[in-house]
């Protein structure tokens, strides 16, 4: 009995021979499964063999397109796990399993979301649709909550293997990698915003202001006296927070207590700006008052990022508003006098030309700035500083100091100081300068009012801000020519045809500034009318005098 006992140990730890074979169990006990391989060198070869070909199959990374079955399966394998509340096998089905988890985790955990549904579109592509219907729940409190979204499905650099490109927009479209939602007692009070008027401003009714009215409430929600409420909430991360983006209520579950917040904008120019960027893609304005520096209308054609306010484009040839002015000054441009306008220019290494490489001979300054000539004031850049631009846009037109100090997120342009041939790109709106419709209307502003004023949406008085300051003025002499530059080129250059039938005491100019990689430029104008003062982009649409200047021109024909 005892002998019995102790080969039957030995079996255990120890393979059986059976004829010169040896029989190795792989699948358990009780399974049966025996894998035979034959003694000596012969076994070994047979045995390397199959290792290797094991690795080359492993190492064997699919590539090309992905299929309409590799898409929709890896897109369904997502969106089951997803809605069946697997997070960690939902997040395996991503290129980024642990950003993932930790986002589908919150969905539930910190945003109180529950009994989601997730339906598939029809796929395009690489991407698949799909909308969600789910319950938000805190605190006895629950309300339904349905959007739609999308995902796109790409092959993972080892393998090949189809996975689920990781974003957080996969699982709220108004979510930006590193935000999260959050349901609970917001933290802010809402903000009843009014118009100029004492009318209620909506984002039903003004599209492009839900930006603008998120930004009202993160600063102004405390001081307007409101109570707060529970809401499910778009909390932004590090990289928003750095971009200005402020948080965002996508549902209300109980109201809170509103206070009201009155805005400088008026009800008739806002509506007029929406319905005209509303007629094009990519398409900003902003609209001032250039005697008080209150901002009048701000509209984007797209929603979610305030371009308008916080956009950070290269301005083109509007900016030669600002370079015409320090030449002016500098005695290196006069408006009536013979001004080199050549067909290139050469400098830090660069050829410059114009557009179409044209040349004005034996022109006049006035008639360089009239038809946008850039050799005109490429060619005066040996005679400047390398800081000459810089100072010239912080001290007398207010713009890159960073301290605006508008009431909401804003980017208050840039213009660095550069050197050799990024310098002279500068002066024509090109190299390192952005600027945003909110700091080039401000430009034409400061010609037609004399001074900077820094724009506001919120009078200072309400919280006791400080506005931004320009340290001097333009001198009477350099004003006088360049209202005659802009005037002259709204009635006889670049800017004429858009501003046709705009009255008055007007002034325009045109831009185009080019981006790399874009086939068409971004489309600038900037423009003034007695009292109102206006600029707007459109990107990637061409020449500013066809595409911008038909959307500020209507405008300043609404008046203010």
């Amino acid at each position: 009995m005892g002998n019995r006992k102790r080969v039957a140990e030995r079996r255990k730890t120890n393979p059986a021979v059976l004829g010169g074979m040896i029989a190795v169990v792989i699948g358990g006990a009780g399974f049966g499964v025996y894998t035979l391989y034959g003694g000596g060198a012969a076994a070994e070869d047979r045995t390397q063999t199959a290792a290797s070909s094991a690795d080359d199959k492993a190492k064997k990374v699919r590539t090309g397109p992905l299929s309409a079955k590799e898409v929709t399966s890896a897109a369904e394998t997502f969106l089951t796990a997803w809605q069946q509340g697997k997070v960690s096998e939902a997040a395996t089905a991503t290129d980024d399993a642990k950003a993932a988890r930790t986002l589908l985790t919150g969905y539930t955990k910190d945003a109180h979301i529950k009994d989601v549904t997730l339906t598939a579109g029809t796929r395009t592509g690489d991407k698949v649709p799909f909308s969600v219907t789910a319950t938000v729940s805190y605190k006895g409190i629950s309300k339904p909550l349905a959007y739609d979204s999308a995902l796109t499905v790409v092959r993972r650099a080892e393998d090949g293997k189809p996975l689920v490109e990781w974003h957080s927009a996969v699982v709220h479209p108004d979510l930006k990698d590193g935000d999260r939602l959050v349901t609970g007692e917001s933290g802010t009070p809402p903000v009843k915003a009014l118009d100029r008027d004492g009318g209620d401003l909506t984002e039903a009714e003004y599209p492009s202001l839900g930006s603008v009215l998120d930004g009202l409430r993160e600063k102004y929600g405390e001081k307007a006296g409101g109570k707060a409420g529970v809401e499910l909430q778009v909390v932004r991360g590090e990289q928003s927070r750095k971009a200005e983006l402020s948080d965002k209520t996508l549902l209300e579950l109980s109201k809170g207590t509103s206070g009201t917040l009155k805005t400088t904008l008026s009800p008739t120019l806002q509506a007029v700006a929406e319905k005209q960027v509303a007629a094009r893609s990519r398409a900003s304005v902003v609209v001032l008052r250039p005697s008080t520096g209150e901002i009048l209308a701000v509209a984007n054609s797209s929603k979610g990022f305030n371009t308008a306010f916080q956009g950070s484009l290269a301005p083109g040839s509007t900016m030669k508003v600002i370079t015409s002015s320090l030449l002016i000054e500098k005695g290196l441009a006069s408006a009536d006098k013979q001004h080199p306008c050549p067909k290139y220019f050469t400098y830090g290494g660069w050829k410059f030309q114009n557009d179409d490489k044209f040349e004005i001979k034996d022109g006049t300054f006035k008639a360089s700035f009239a038809r946008s000539c850039n050799t005109a004031f490429i060619s005066q850049a040996p005679e400047l500083d390398n800081d000459s631009l810089t100072k010239q846009a912080q001290q007398v037109f207010g713009l890159s100091l960073n301290n605006w100090s508008v009431g909401v997120p804003t980017f208050d342009g840039s213009v660095p100081v550069q050197s050799q041939a990024q310098m002279a790109a500068s002066l024509i709106g090109q190299g390192g300068v952005r600027m945003n419709p909110l700091n080039m209307a401000s430009v034409s502003a400061t010609v037609k009012e004399g001074i900077f004023k820094q724009p506001y949406l919120v009078s200072p008085e309400v919280d006791g801000r400080q506005p931004a300051t320009a340290s001097r003025t333009m001198s009477t002499a350099t004003l006088s020519q360049l209202r005659e530059l802009m005037a002259y080129t709204a009635a006889y250059g670049t800017a004429a045809e858009a501003m046709s039938g705009v009255t008055g005491d007007v002034g325009a100019k045109t831009g185009s500034a080019e981006v790399d990689g874009q086939k068409k430029p971004n489309g600038w104008f900037t423009a003034y009318r007695g009292d109102l003062a206006a600029a707007g982009v459109v990107q990637a649409a061409g020449h500013g005098g066809e595409t911008a200047g038909p959307i500020v021109a209507a405008l300043l024909k609404t008046g203010g």
